[in-house]
């Protein structure tokens, strides 16, 4: 029987194109909205903090454009007023209902902030709150694991982030095959090896670097919601100061590696350090080299390193959702978790 979150991964192709359609036009509106800003900040949470992390990568090593990820608990909690007259702050939520992250976007504005909304749901308070919602465009999402609405956010952080760009249309080619090539991966088979060596993990780590990163948190983020599996999410640089020094035969690490960038060949070290230290090591994407150097090599997207997370999130969700099936479980409805979820008891619906 064919899972919903299975469905919805194999819905993607189609979704891509119609958020691409739909925010491509809108890029010059981000760029007014931009102009006399000095600095972009994300607001967001879980699954749309790690879309968040891929629009930092991209605005600051792509565009050249200071970027950062504020902390909602600023303007719900601490209620601190600063000065954001030179800031746009783009706030991430799939659902654009998410209490905390619609009330950031308020604090925002009236600190002197542009905003942006990303959200699935034009009708939502986010987006409506905003100076301008970019809507994606990822139609009804039913298994609670995001799948085609996170593609749809990191669709929306590749316009910010190509609109702010001193070339706004030099990646619009690759752009325009990226849904051609998450259909690639669509089809794409989960390696057997794969998941029998996360099945005989007795501790499981993930990293990536730069521009993968926000892949890699959000690949273990769904092996622990989906899988039910206590796995550690690092930096390259987080893992190498001091994690490192623990790791065993009894670790196995999914790496994850744009196939070219300044970070693939770190990352090929990173896996070759952790096999002699006796780890194993399934690898998603990279370069020859870095299939070379991995225990099992996941095949990953035909794309450059600034769009490379468009497709990589795709093998990430097959084998999450064969991992969970594996395992004997649900991946539609994994324990204890729902499609709307909230941070504070008393904050309201989020997601």
């Amino acid at each position: 029987m064919v899972s919903q979150m299975r469905r919805e991964i194999g819905e993607q192709p189609e979704a891509l194109q119609r958020t691409l359609d739909a925010l491509l036009p809108q890029r010059e509106e981000v760029r007014r909205l931009a102009e006399g800003r000095g600095r972009v900040l994300f607001v967001a949470r879980g699954s749309s903090d790690n879309a968040a992390i891929y629009g930092r990568y991209l605005l600051e090593a792509w565009a050249g454009v200071n970027a950062g990820l504020a902390a909602p608990s600023i303007a719900t909690h601490y209620r601190t007023r600063l000065d954001l007259s030179d800031a746009l702050v783009v706030a991430v939520s799939q659902s654009g209902r998410t209490a905390e992250i619609v009330e950031s976007q308020a604090w925002a504005r009236e600190c002197g902030a542009t905003t942006v909304a990303v959200t699935n749901d034009g009708d939502s308070p986010l987006a409506t709150g905003a100076d301008l919602a970019l809507v994606t465009q990822a139609g009804p999402e039913i298994a609670v694991p995001a799948t085609k609405s996170y593609l749809g956010q990191l669709a929306a952080m590749a316009v910010v982030g190509t609109a702010l760009a001193p070339e706004p249309t030099a990646l619009d080619a690759e752009l325009a095959r990226s849904p051609e090539v998450v259909a690639r991966l669509v089809d794409t088979p989960v390696p057997d090896a794969a998941l029998e060596l996360l099945d005989a993990a007795e501790d499981l780590v993930v990293s990536g670097r730069g521009l993968m990163l926000g892949t890699a948190l959000e690949t273990a983020l769904k092996l622990e919601e989906t899988c039910l599996q206590p796995v550690r999410g690092y930096s390259y640089a987080d893992l190498r100061h001091g994690p490192i020094s623990v790791v065993d035969t009894d670790v196995v690490a999914l790496l994850l590696a744009a196939p070219d960038g300044p970070m693939t060949g770190p990352m090929t070290e990173l896996a070759d350090d952790l096999r002699g230290r006796g780890a194993r090591v399934v690898g998603l994407g990279g370069d020859p080299a870095f299939a070379a150097a991995v225990d099992v090599a996941v095949p990953g997207p035909d794309l450059s390193e600034p769009l490379a997370p468009l497709g990589a999130i795709v093998p990430s969700q097959l084998l999450v959702e064969a991992f969970a099936r594996r395992l004997g479980l649900d991946p539609d409805n994994p324990r204890g978790l729902s499609k709307v979820t909230q941070t504070d008891p008393d904050s309201g619906p989020q997601g």
